[in-house]
């Protein structure tokens, strides 16, 4: 039996390390960018039905990111259309991923997990966390976007008190080895409830 675990949080909050963490720790992990990355790209999934649906979007061949922000900002609605495309694709880039993955934990790596109510379709649900200050102190840090930015993103999620509630467990990442802990009493305690079955 394969058990799914979600993994979520807001931006800046250590996801991407952690999911490296429980990679680290034997567990498969998919991660929902970076599926989006690969169908964006040069003969990816979504080229193809997004230059029917959306047209302007495409750019040398690929999807993009900065031509359909430009087309969000002008018309909204591009959003639903975009989606409507988009995440079927995802769906079965996700379930191609669970039919070959060889480990006993899997790993979804999906940023918008509750907002998209992915978070039904899993056995548990990880959220990393840290205080409000040191989230936007690291996303800040790393200058691709400004105050404001960074602002919107978090409004648009789901807050982070919210989806620490909603979750089985919280990954507290202040640190990397107090994160590395964290990842493996999961591990351990999934695992062990895998073996009682």
């Amino acid at each position: 039996m394969t058990f799914r675990l979600g993994l979520t949080g807001s931006i800046g909050m250590g996801k991407s390390t952690t999911a490296k963490l429980f990679a680290e720790a034997g567990c498969a992990v998919w991660d929902a960018d970076a599926a989006v990355h690969r169908m964006y790209a040069k003969g990816g999934a979504a080229v193809d039905p997004l230059a029917e649906a959306l047209p302007g979007a495409i750019e040398n061949g690929e999807v993009s990111r900065e031509r359909l922000k430009e087309m969000i900002g002008h018309d909204p609605s591009v959003l639903g259309t975009l989606e409507k495309v988009v995440h079927p694709l995802v769906g079965e880039d996700r379930a191609r991923f669970v039919e070959i993955a060889k480990a006993d934990i899997v790993v979804f790596d999906i940023p918008l997990l509750f907002e998209t109510g992915g978070n039904k379709g899993m056995d548990a649900v990880v959220c990393v966390s840290v205080p409000a200050d040191v989230q936007q102190e690291r996303v800040l840090a790393r200058g691709t976007m400004t105050l404001e930015q960074f602002e919107q993103i978090r409004a648009k999620q789901m807050p982070n008190a919210e989806k620490c509630a909603l979750s089985d467990f919280v990954v507290v990442t202040d640190t990397l080895e107090h994160a590395r802990e964290q990842v493996n009493d999961i591990v351990t305690t999934i695992r062990k409830g895998l073996s009682d079955a």
